[in-house]
């Protein structure tokens, strides 16, 4: 995997240091962080950070403000983690695979409420996922929304400005600020970090999720965590959250993110209560 330009510079980290603040961790709060977990996948108010605004957050440099001029990769990652998000909300799921065992890629997104979300990007999304009749595939939708079909008729269904739409809304939770940059021959909407709690909290549950926590079994993951992981690595900012680990923790992440980016995708969306939407999207971006 290629790193990402810029948000972090790899350094060495004592790892008995960090095994020590591993230990740390009480189990009261690892029993509220996974009851948490299974809140997120409602509509709970407790959600601080959408999915999208961590996988952004994650891409966003701390000082800058603004993600790597060179990852083409965030845009498409970004609206998959809206048809996530949507699914894990329970507005959108995937058509039943059928007799003939349909593969995730060739399964529809059906509607399965219409009820708002109350998240503009999202809701946005939900309507023209409710006025598209026949439904169409995750890897469409991801193409659709991101403005990269070739069907003109298609391009209405473009989120534009999401980036920038959820850079805001996270200037309103207060994570980020807005400020004004020159760049010679234009000026350029920043918004740098301002919560610097909210984003090494983020980067500590990246770190702890193929790390202190690890369980090896994809099903036993919080949905929440393992999506983030996908489309970050899709997005080609999880390596900002490894940047500062040990080297010898930084290979265990990376070989664990390895083998979850390895399993048969469609075996795993087919075991009890698995989203099979959310491992369509990561079929998407592994194919």
């Amino acid at each position: 995997m290629n790193r990402p330009d810029g948000l972090i510079q790899r350094r060495n980290v004592q790892k008995d240091s960090q095994d020590r603040s591993n230990k740390s961790d009480s189990d009261e709060d690892k029993r509220k962080d996974e009851g948490d977990d299974d809140m997120d996948d409602g509509d709970s108010k407790e959600t601080r950070l959408t999915l999208m605004e961590e996988v952004l957050l994650l891409g966003l440099k701390d000082k800058e403000g603004y993600t790597s001029f060179w990852n083409d990769c965030i845009s498409s990652g970004l609206r998959g983690c809206i048809l996530i998000e949507l699914a894990l909300r329970g507005r959108v799921e995937l058509e039943k695979a059928g007799l003939r065992r349909k593969s995730l890629l060739n399964r529809k997104v059906i509607l399965r409420s219409e009820t708002p979300t109350g998240d503009v990007l999202l809701d946005e999304a939900l309507k023209h996922i409710k006025e598209t009749d026949p439904p169409e595939t995750v890897q469409s939708w991801i193409e659709f929304l991101s403005g990269e079909s070739w069907n003109p008729l298609k391009l209405r269904y473009q989120l534009r400005n999401v980036r920038e739409r959820l850079a805001k809304n996270m200037v309103e939770k207060g994570v980020l600020t807005t400020e004004k940059q020159n760049f010679l021959v234009f000026d350029m909407t920043t918004h740098p970090l301002t919560d610097n709690v909210t984003k090494t909290k983020l980067v500590k549950k990246v770190q702890d999720s193929v790390l202190s926590r690890w369980v090896g079994d994809p099903q036993r993951m919080d949905r929440r965590t393992i999506a983030l992981i996908y489309l970050a690595h899709a997005s080609d900012v999880l390596e900002n959250a490894f940047a500062p680990l040990s080297d010898d923790d930084y290979e265990v992440a990376m070989k664990r993110v390895r083998d979850l980016l390895d399993l048969d995708l469609d075996v795993e969306a087919a075991k009890p209560n698995a989203n099979d939407l959310m491992w369509s999207v990561f079929a998407a971006f592994i194919k």
